[in-house]
């Protein structure tokens, strides 16, 4: 299953690079969205590198869910793809 990164979780004045929010390809709801969770996202960098993270919860009515991250994402990873794969 695979996603697009939307945007870095955020308020006002700060924004967390580790909570991510992602779009979910066939995912329009908040109930199919919350069978994500506990699901385990992967995103390679362009040079080869895997930064892993576990989707927390749902972000609002359509399917949006908001990802933990190990580390933080760069902003280069803003638009580019993520791969949900089942927790191993």
């Amino acid at each position: 299953m695979n996603g697009i990164i939307v945007s870095f979780r955020r308020g006002r004045h700060t924004q967390n690079t580790r909570h991510v929010l992602i779009k979910v390809d066939g995912i329009d709801s908040r109930e199919k969205a919350t069978e994500l969770i506990g699901k385990e996202v992967v995103w390679t960098s362009p040079s080869g590198k895997e930064i892993k993270g576990k989707v927390a919860s749902p972000h609002g009515k359509k399917g949006v869910i908001r990802v933990i991250f190990e580390k933080g994402l760069p902003g280069q990873a803003l638009g580019t793809e993520v791969k949900i794969v089942p927790q191993s």
